[in-house]
């Protein structure tokens, strides 16, 4: 009965959801691809393969890009097949091990049923792809303010700078003033003094012989 269903009822339902042949063909496809040599293969030529996969990654549209963010398994859906399968002809142009074979299968299948050898590819290209570093965080408002000078206070003080050496000045000029008025009087009483005093010597000098004559 076994027999029966693989030879006979398999190979019919197979004719009917697969008229054209291209699931067939990606089962065979998938089961001739070998992982592990062309992994091998892309060991070696590590050296060589990565300024021109970093080249084609950069060239890439913006669906192959997310692919390879934040280290998460490579998904291959309807959304982005169109721009992996670019990607794959990019790869195929630059010798990667094993994109040639994928990216000519996927011409004839589609890229739903080989998505398995299609993920296998994206994920031996992803360690040549150079990581993004991340942004340093932005300071919050709050914090960023208290780390300004305040120029308010600043300003304040400057002008109270400006305005006491006016006010002393003004004082200064005020004392010397008085002062000055002070030294003029002090002038005259010691001219009018000195005046005095000579008028007074004639009389002393009259008054002296008067004196000696008494005495005598």
């Amino acid at each position: 009965m076994t027999s029966i269903w693989k030879t006979k009822v398999l190979p019919g339902l197979n004719k009917i959801f697969d008229k054209d042949g291209k699931k067939a063909a990606a089962l065979a496809f998938l089961k001739s691809f070998n992982k592990e040599e062309i992994g091998k293969e892309i060991e070696d030529k590590k050296t060589e393969l990565e300024p021109k996969v970093v080249e084609a990654y950069e060239g890439s549209p913006p669906e192959v890009k997310a692919l390879f963010k934040d280290q998460k398994p490579v998904k291959v859906t309807k959304k982005n097949s169109a721009a992996v399968t670019k990607f794959l002809d990019e790869l195929a142009k630059i010798g990667f091990p094993g994109a040639k074979l994928v990216s000519d299968a996927v011409a004839k299948s589609g890229t739903t049923p080989l998505s398995p050898a299609i993920t296998f590819i994206l994920d031996k290209v992803a360690p040549f792809i150079p990581k993004e570093e991340p942004k340093a965080a932005e300071p919050e408002p709050a914090a960023a303010a208290e780390a300004t000078p305040r120029e308010v206070p600043v300003e304040e003080k400057k002008e109270e700078a400006g305005t006491e050496p006016a006010a002393a000045a003004e004082e200064a000029r005020a004392r010397s003033g008085v002062r000055g008025g002070r030294g003029e009087e002090g002038r005259r009483e010691k001219k009018e003094e000195e005046e005095k005093k000579e008028e007074e010597k004639p009389a002393e000098a009259a008054a002296a012989p008067a004196a000696e004559a008494e005495k005598k």
